[in-house]
Parts: structure tokens; sequence; C-alpha cells
């Protein structure tokens, strides 16, 4: 199988290991149309037959940064559904097992990215972050329910609360990765875990993913509709203006609570 482009997004096919690689260097800052294209890809590859596990990566420093507030548009979705988030449901809902090579940074919405993923494995240089009261908003892309999923409810808490980083080793060791690889290592190493899962019979393989994983994408679906409706309406907030001015000038927010 050729490579195929899908956007932003290419796939590669090698024996039964498919590479799915972001292409938005540095930062692979995420929108709808990244998130759609990554969707369409992995839902090309639940009926690729030989296709049997992924490998989730991205091209430049970042893993995903997010959502690249300073470029954003300043008309915020409203309601209680978030076009991003509906793409997002598509990712929990495909078929096939991910491993995600996390090299750098994943925040916010990137952080909710690499959660998709059955497994994340990352170098010591990656950072994950759930930085939106930072932003002055409240968490997205179904972390609520993803994170406290994987690392507890204490832990998840910690980490929304402060918006503070966790390193790739202290990703491990919280259960929030499951393995580390220096970087020029860290696709070999993502590549041998999707390999060996992908020496599984097909059909169990996808059955067993799917019992371990039941009910996954309902209940990120009811949890994006309701983090997009607490988004809405701190979107038009004054601290949201000063959360976004406050990260990119890499200074603490001076918040006023309007």
């Amino acid at each position: 199988m050729a490579e195929e482009r899908y956007g932003d997004v290419s796939v590669a096919l090698r024996g039964n290991v498919a590479e799915v690689e972001i292409h938005r260097p540095p930062h692979n800052f995420l929108d709808v149309p990244l998130i759609r294209s990554l969707a369409d890809a992995l839902e090309a590859l639940d009926e690729t037959l030989a296709c049997r596990a992924v490998v989730l990566c991205a091209e430049g420093k970042s893993f995903c940064a997010g959502a690249n507030f300073a470029d954003r548009d300043n008309e915020a979705p409203s309601g209680t559904t978030n076009p991003l988030y509906a793409q997002a449901v598509r990712l929990f809902a495909c078929k096939k097992p991910i491993v995600a090579a996390v090299q750098g940074p994943a925040i916010g919405g990137g952080a909710g990215l690499a959660l998709v993923a059955d497994f994340r494995v990352v170098s010591p240089e990656a950072r994950f972050s759930a930085n939106f009261v930072k932003l002055g908003i409240h968490p997205g892309f179904g972390l609520t329910h993803t994170l406290p999923r994987l690392i507890g409810q204490q832990k998840a808490a910690l980490m929304f609360y402060t918006g503070r980083r966790i390193g790739g080793e202290e990703a491990v060791a919280w259960g929030l990765a499951d393995l580390v690889a220096g970087a020029d290592r860290l696709r070999v190493v993502a590549g041998e875990l999707a390999a060996e899962i992908a020496e599984g019979a097909p059909l169990a393989l996808v059955s067993t993913r799917a019992t371990m994983r039941r009910g996954l994408a309902d209940a990120v679906k009811a949890q994006t509709d309701h983090e997009a409706k607490e988004q809405a309406w701190l979107f038009r907030t004054e601290d949201h203006r000063e959360g976004v001015k406050a990260v990119a000038e890499r200074r603490p927010g001076r918040f006023v609570g309007k």
C-alpha cells in the first residue's frame, strides 16, 4: 500500500501496521479539518483487512499543542455541540488498536487526542497538560471522561485544576503513558508495540478491543456535549481573553472572575 493522504494526515501501511502521521509542524495545532482528516484515515483503515494496528504520530516538535487560540476565530461555538468534538467522537468509535508516539508537548485538546489511543509511547521530552483553566475555559475533547478513566479522579483533578505539565517519565509513573523511549527510538518502540499487537488474531483483537472500550464513544459524545456547553459561555468572558494573552506571553493570568 502506497502512502495515502487525507488533508494534513498521511497513512503508510507496512505489513499489518499502519503509520498515521499528522503534518502540521512544528506544533500540529488542531482544528475541525485536521480531526476530520484523521477520522477519515482511521475509518478507512477500519475497512483495510491488512491493517491490524495503528501508530499515530506527528511531524515536528510537538505531538499536538491543542487549538491555536492566538489565531482562532473570535466567534466561539455555541450551544451543546461543537463541530470539532463531533469529529473527535468519530476517532473514539474507530475499531483498530492505536499506539500513539508522543515526542513532545500534548497540550489541551492535543492531550485529548493522545488519549484516543489505546497506548502511549513517550519520549522523556513529552509533556502532557490539560491547561484549560490557564486559558479561562472548561476542559474539552472528552478529557473530563478519558483522563479520570485512565489515571484516576484525583490525579485528573490535579491536572485540570492546576494546568501543570507532566513529563514523559512521570506520565509513565502515573499511568498516563505506557513506555518511555529516547526521541531517536520513539517510533521504533511504538512500531514494535503495534507489531506485537498485530500478531494477534484480527477478529479476536477487534472484538476484545470493542469490549474493553465498550460505551466509550457514547460516553465521550455525552461528555463533549457538556464540555461544549460550558466552554460556550466561558469563551465569552474577560478571563478567557486574559488567559489567551497570558499563555501567549508566558505569564500568570490576571483574572477577575468576569
